[in-house]
């Protein structure tokens, strides 16, 4: 059994939009009957949780399946779903007994309305699109809690409106009329065509979706291709940009970015953006906005040297006309674009220049193949930031930051191993498994290589082996735990071969050493940055079915001091600095502006005017935001808000400009070098 220690394959598509046109051959086959069977068996006697398949169940799991075939409510009417209300309390013993008739035919039913609304889409086209965009009409933008429409002239309504926001939005993107025409044509045909082309091995793929995702988020069943697939992201072969997507509706969604990817060295893409076209090399770029999943994962995957095009609308566009064009070289990862990284930072104050280390730790890796042969100089991340904490020591840094942003996870060993560096020996982890039976797991060697000041940088990807590390750490009251809350996954997957397929199933819990779950909630820091990051977009409370936050009860462990109560004084000295900061400062404000600005932005204006005035008054408030942050940086302000993504991730070569990211661990330096300073006085008065 291998603990799949990650945040894991990117979430199972959630719009597909294909079937072919003999509907009739959309039948399961014996392999997926028995493959239904199986996957039954390990959910009820095999996953974490206590599954019943019951009524309940199928409730939850039927409103999964709609959810999954039509989240916006945009295709089914109200009489469609009632004619397969029998699901409602079948789901189960489709489940069960295989019998895959219904849900299939619930799916040829969405087929027939999804084919209907594509071909009302094109004659649309064909009539003629009205450009005046006068109306004062609006376009719902989240519709699912929307109840499902009584008619289709309802839906015609909805699909006008959509059609004149789409072409309003090409409008504004400064097409012409032609260019608009042309370009939604190729949209729903290409949307078409996939319809089309579905078999019954996807069908087959949408039906256990529910069914998993109906349990938790991270179990999946994985067709014989999608195992392959899978199979490559954990050898870390896989030869594209290095980011993991998911579907957010008819959109794909960037959820993280690998360790060392090109993605992540290029700068340019970032969580919770939405890829709405992909381009090879000098050729056209394809709308993928309605395309399935592993289709958009295909076109982005390519050669090692190719390059991809990506048409990108940033997590901070308030419209998704704002979109932009970025090129990544594909390359692998391997462990050298992961290996820790350590420097020496000088941090100025009243009584002179202290030195202070930092150690970037990408992901928890190991060379298992090396280790396996039994070579002696394998790399990990234990053995790389040894040898990091070892030159940092012989240049006499006063204190040690662990920058474990973005950070997803990795091997749990490396984890485990890795607190064994700061403590002498003691338990790091609990693990329950279904039974309710904890493991214990910890550092057993005597000895810590570094008993210093310590603080580890976290932020809302750090997850899984990220949280047990900064957790223990926490918990030892070894050092401070700074920036924000964690990913919150304390989940254990393993992967199973089925006769048709594999499952990856929850199988267990991580737990700290205080008996708190890391899971949902994560770890949360002592002393907390500002987010750009929207926990409603990313991390595990937002994804659907996530397993709830518990305890267990704590074991036995020393602690190694009481940074807490240090807490205020370092939160009044952080909130001073950060005042007097212009990147922390501009971090509060435009997290908070984010927020308001998503609260707002619940449906846009099909009235060409409106929408500009609106779309315009946002992005000023954005533009003069970051403005406010340039002048008191010293630089010149920019004069569009589009310019202000590329100035986030880069500094002004001839100003006193950190990026962003800079400012975090600077201000993270000063929080650890407060804290020794503290510690110090503390230490003295209690000798006196």
């Amino acid at each position: 059994m291998s603990l799949l220690v990650t945040l894991g394959r990117a979430a199972v598509l959630g719009l597909l939009l294909a079937t072919p046109p003999a509907l009739a051959s959309l039948e399961p086959n014996d392999d997926q009957r028995q493959a239904a069977a199986e996957v039954a068996e390990s959910l009820r006697y095999g996953h974490y949780a206590d599954v019943s398949l019951d009524d309940t169940w199928s409730r939850r799991a039927f409103q999964r399946l709609l959810d999954i075939l039509d989240g916006q409510r945009a295709y089914l009417l109200d009489r469609d779903v009632a004619a397969f209300s029998d699901l409602r309390t079948g789901m189960d013993e489709a489940l069960l007994d295989a019998e895959l008739a219904r849900p299939f035919a619930l799916y040829q039913r969405y087929h027939e309305r999804a084919e209907q609304r594509l071909e009302w889409m094109l004659a649309r086209l064909d009539e003629g699109i009205d450009f005046a965009f006068d109306s004062n009409q609006r376009l719902e933008l989240e519709r699912e809690d929307s109840p499902w429409a009584a008619s289709e002239a309802a839906l015609d309504e909805l699909w006008m409106k959509r059609l004149n926001n789409a072409a309003l939005s090409l409008t504004i993107s400064d097409q012409d009329a032609d260019q608009v025409t042309d370009t939604l044509r190729q949209r729903y045909e290409g949307q078409l065509s996939r319809l089309r082309q579905t078999n019954a091995a996807d069908v087959f793929g949408l039906f256990m979706a529910a069914v998993t995702g109906s349990v938790d988020p991270h179990s999946e069943y994985l067709s014989p291709r999608q195992g392959e697939s899978f199979d490559i992201q954990m050898r870390l072969s896989l030869e594209g940009i290095g980011a993991l997507l998911q579907a957010d509706g008819e959109f794909v969604k960037v959820s993280s970015l690998v360790a060392g990817g090109p993605a992540e060295r290029d700068g340019a893409l970032h969580p919770a953006d939405r890829i709405v076209g992909v381009g090879q090399e000098d050729g056209e770029i394809v709308n993928v906005v309605g395309m399935r999943l592993d289709d958009v994962v295909d076109l982005i995957r390519g050669p090692k040297g190719s390059v991809v095009r990506l048409d990108v609308v940033p997590a901070q566009a308030v419209d998704m006309t704002r979109s932009t064009v970025i090129d990544i070289t594909r390359d692998t990862v391997d462990l050298e674009d992961q290996a820790a990284q350590g420097e020496v930072i000088e941090v100025e104050r009243e009584d002179g220049t202290h030195r202070l280390g930092v150690i970037e730790v990408p992901t928890f890796y190991v060379d298992f193949d090396a280790w396996q042969a039994g070579e002696e100089d394998f790399r990990s991340t234990t053995r790389d930031v040894a040898r990091e904490v070892e030159r940092l020591q012989a240049e006499g840094v006063e204190g040690i930051v662990l920058d474990l942003r973005n950070n997803g996870g990795g091997a749990l060993q490396e984890a485990n191993s890795l607190i064994g560096l700061f403590i002498d020996r003691g338990p790091t982890v609990q693990v329950r498994d279904a039974r309710g039976r904890i493991s214990l797991y910890g550092d057993t060697e005597s000895g810590a290589l570094y008993d210093g000041p310590l603080a580890v940088l976290v932020n809302r990807l750090s997850a899984s082996a990220s949280e047990i590390f900064a957790g223990a750490i926490q918990d030892y009251g070894r050092g401070l735990v700074v920036g924000n809350d964690t990913f919150g996954k304390g989940t254990v997957q393993t992967l199973n071969e089925l006769s048709h397929g594999e499952i990856k199933l929850t199988r267990a819990k991580f737990y700290r050493i205080s008996g708190e779950s890391t899971q949902h909630r994560g770890v949360e820091p002592d002393i907390a940055f500002p987010s750009l990051i929207d926990p409603e977009l990313i991390g595990e409370s937002s994804l659907d079915n996530a397993l709830p936050w518990d305890t267990v009860r704590e074991v036995q462990y020393r602690t190694y001091g009481e940074p807490r109560r240090y807490l205020e004084t370092l939160r009044a000295r952080h909130l001073e600095r950060a005042e007097e900061q212009p990147n922390f400062h501009y971090l509060e404000r435009r997290s908070e502006l984010a927020r308001q600005l998503r609260a707002q932005h619940t449906s846009v204006s099909l009235n060409r005017e409106q929408r500009k005035r609106e779309v315009e008054a946002q992005e000023a408030e954005q533009l003069a935001l970051e403005n406010e942050r340039r002048r008191a940086l010293g630089l010149e302000p920019l004069e569009d808000w589009t310019d202000t993504r590329d100035e986030d991730e880069t500094a002004d070569a001839d100003a006193e400009d950190e990026p962003i990211d800079r400012a975090q661990i600077l201000e993270t330096a000063q929080i650890l070098l407060d804290y020794r300073q503290l510690e110090d006085g503390w230490h003295y008065a209690e000798l006196n």
